[in-house]
C-alpha cells in the first residue's frame, strides 16, 4: 500500500487535468504516461485510477482506462442535482456569509468583467466563484457533496461560457446571486443561483446540439 498522501497526490493531479481539460472525455490514460507526466510511481497512479474509476470519472474500454462521458439523460439528472444544491448553497450563505466573503464574490464578480473576451479564463473564475460561494455557506456536509458534482462537471469537453453572448449573462448573473446573499435575501440567492445553473443548461443543450459528434435523429 502506497503511502496515502502520495495516493491523494496522484489522485488529485490526474483529477485536475481531467478538470482543466488536458485530458477529455474519451482519452485513454496509460499509468506510464502518467507516472512520468507527474513524476510519481506507478503504484499511486495505479490506486487513483481505481479510486476515479470506481466514481465513474473513469471508464473502461476494453482492457484500457479512458475518461468517462456523460450521455443526455446523465446530464440532465447531473444539473437537476447540482441547481438544488447550489440554490441551497446559495440560500445558506444568505444566512451565514461574513462581510468578507460578500466582499470576496462581489471581486469576483469585477474580476469576471475583465475576462469577457477569455472563455477559457472565465470558466476557471467561474469555478473558483462557485466555490466561494460553497464555503460561504458553511456547511461542510453541503460543500462535500457539491464538491462530488463538480467532480463530475469535469467530464464535459467544453464549457457553456464559450457560448456567444453567455460570458457577459453569466456576469449579470453572478452579479444578482451576489448581492441577494448580501442583502440576506435566502429566497432570492436560491432563485437566482438556479436561474444561472438552468440558462447554462439550456445553453450546453443548445452547444450539444450543434455538435458534429451527435447521430441519429
Amino acid at each position: 500500500m502506497t503511502d496515502l498522501r502520495t495516493q491523494t497526490d496522484a489522485y488529485s493531479l490526474i483529477l485536475d487535468a481531467i478538470d482543466v481539460g488536458v485530458y477529455k472525455p474519451g482519452d485513454r490514460l496509460v499509468e506510464s504516461e502518467l507516472a512520468e507526466r507527474f513524476g510519481v510511481s506507478r503504484t499511486p497512479i495505479r490506486e487513483a485510477l481505481q479510486r476515479l474509476e470506481t466514481q465513474s470519472l473513469l471508464a473502461r474500454d476494453g482492457r484500457s482506462l479512458i475518461v468517462a462521458s456523460l450521455d443526455h439523460n446523465q446530464l440532465a439528472e447531473l444539473y437537476v442535482v447540482r441547481a438544488e444544491l447550489e440554490g441551497l448553497a446559495a440560500r445558506l450563505a444568505a444566512r451565514h456569509a461574513t462581510a468578507e466573503e460578500v466582499r470576496v464574490l462581489r471581486g469576483m464578480v469585477e474580476d469576471d468583467r475583465k475576462l469577457l473576451a477569455d472563455p477559457e479564463a472565465m470558466s476557471r473564475a467561474n469555478r473558483r466563484f462557485h466555490k466561494q460561494i460553497h464555503l460561504a455557506s458553511h456547511n461542510r456536509y453541503l460543500v462535500q457533496q457539491l464538491d462530488l458534482v463538480h467532480r463530475s462537471m469535469a467530464l464535459l469537453a467544453t464549457t457553456s461560457i464559450a457560448a456567444e453572448g453567455r460570458p457577459n449573462e453569466t456576469v449579470s448573473e453572478h452579479h444578482a446571486i451576489v448581492e441577494a446573499i448580501a442583502a440576506g435575501d435566502g429566497d432570492g440567492a436560491y432563485a437566482a443561483l438556479k436561474d444561472h445553473i438552468s440558462r447554462a443548461f439550456e445553453t450546453r443543450l443548445k452547444l450539444d446540439s450543434r455538435s458534429p459528434q451527435r447521430s441519429g435523429p
